[in-house]
């Protein structure tokens, strides 16, 4: 089993766009392929004092073919969308986790 997970952050002016969108379009529109399900966002607690608030969103999903097929077929457009969406007021980097235990 893997664990998609992003993490965004996210400008302080569109703090409230953002925390809008990823749950009312982004989380259900990625769960409705049927590749990745049981989603969570987490707030990051944040040991800087930079501005804007990280989050971490993931993602449980079989394994690392399927995440691909995900990406392919609706994740990269879904993702362009958040991009085009907020621009340079929103950052992220991917990590794939694998389970053990």
């Amino acid at each position: 089993m893997i664990i998609f997970n992003t993490t965004y952050h996210v400008d302080d002016e569109i703090h409230s766009d953002y925390l809008d969108y990823i749950r009312s379009t982004f989380i259900p529109q990625a769960l409705e392929s049927g590749f990745l399900y049981e989603a969570r966002l987490a707030r990051i607690v944040a040991q800087h004092n930079e501005p804007g608030t990280s989050y971490s969103l993931q993602f449980r999903v079989k394994n690392s073919d399927t995440l691909r097929l995900w990406l392919n077929t609706s994740g990269d457009s879904l993702n362009k969308e958040l991009v085009a969406r907020f621009g340079s007021k929103i950052a992220g980097f991917v990590t794939l986790l694998e389970e053990i235990d």
